[in-house]
């Protein structure tokens, strides 16, 4: 899934192609994807593109002529966007393809959504502003925006696991399971460290790694391509997506905790003095 770092990048992606282009047209490969019907996709058609922002995860084109209309989106676990320097000519029609939504521009260049597998979330919404989709008016605070004031306040607010503290995009905007592996690594806790266990220098080595891991991140994404992020975001991983590998900080085996759903690596070593998580599908975690 793309989390803050790629979004970020693919902002900076699309402002400097899309920003003061005109919207030549709108193709639906998915309804499934569109969240919103009114104002339809189509509705974009003819205006221009005058800025692209990130919420979070979401992507935000906004188009202007008669005031804004928002083409929001996210890209959910198996989204990405395909950007074309020209646009395949074939209009795209609603079917079994991976594209969810094509938009072109007036200069032949544009890009799709698409989706890979068969449990689509990507979600598309076409607004007047941003924050009628419920997702993006409850976000949490941006990393940029994170002080260690607030993160203390936020870690004593509720005692959860830190990994699901990290992942919760009401508490914190931006962070998914990859980033909130590394950030824990880098920190050097256990994912499911109970929250208001931490002690003042738990909390300080937490909010130095999620600043940290998410600039270095950004930086990395910064100024590519879009087709490249992915695999830059893989290579830049120390323990997610790892496991069996190597700790590059201490030699030890990255291990994995595995759910119905997704994964989580860590480090023993490093993160949870030597012991071993049981995995969650058969028996209790250990904390």
């Amino acid at each position: 899934m793309p989390e803050m770092p790629e979004v970020e990048g693919l902002v900076q992606f699309l402002r400097d192609r899309a920003v003061g282009r005109t919207v030549a047209a709108v193709e639906v490969g998915a309804i499934s994807a569109l969240k919103t019907y009114s104002p339809a996709p189509t509705e974009l058609t003819g205006r221009s593109v005058t800025a692209v922002a990130r919420h979070g995860k979401w992507l935000d084109l906004t188009t202007s002529d008669d005031g804004d209309l928002h083409l929001v989106f996210h890209l959910a676990k198996a989204g990405w966007l395909r950007w074309y320097d020209a646009v395949p000519k074939t209009v795209l029609r609603p079917g079994r393809s991976p594209i969810a939504l094509r938009v072109r521009l007036d200069d032949g260049a544009g890009f799709d959504l698409t989706e890979a597998g068969t449990r689509k979330r990507l979600a598309v919404h076409v607004v007047a502003r941003p924050e009628e989709v419920t997702a993006i008016a409850t976000l949490g605070v941006e990393p940029a925006d994170l002080s260690i004031e607030r993160l203390r306040e936020l870690l004593e607010g509720k005692n959860q696991q830190v990994k699901g503290l990290l992942r919760d995009q009401s508490v914190i905007a931006g962070i998914g399971n990859a980033y909130s592996d590394e950030i824990l690594h880098a920190a050097r806790l256990s994912p499911f460290a109970l929250s208001r266990s931490f002690d003042d220098d738990a909390v300080t080595r937490l909010h130095e790694a999620i600043g940290a891991v998410l600039a270095s991140a950004a930086e990395q994404a910064s100024g590519r391509p879009a087709a490249e992020l992915k695999d830059s975001k893989r290579r830049s991983m120390k323990v997610h997506g790892r496991a069996g590998q190597a700790c590059p900080v201490c030699g030890d085996t990255v291990r994995e905790v595995s759910f119905a759903d997704s994964s989580l690596q860590y480090c023993p070593t490093c993160q949870t003095g030597g012991k071993i998580l049981a995995d969650r599908r058969m028996s209790k975690l250990l904390r």
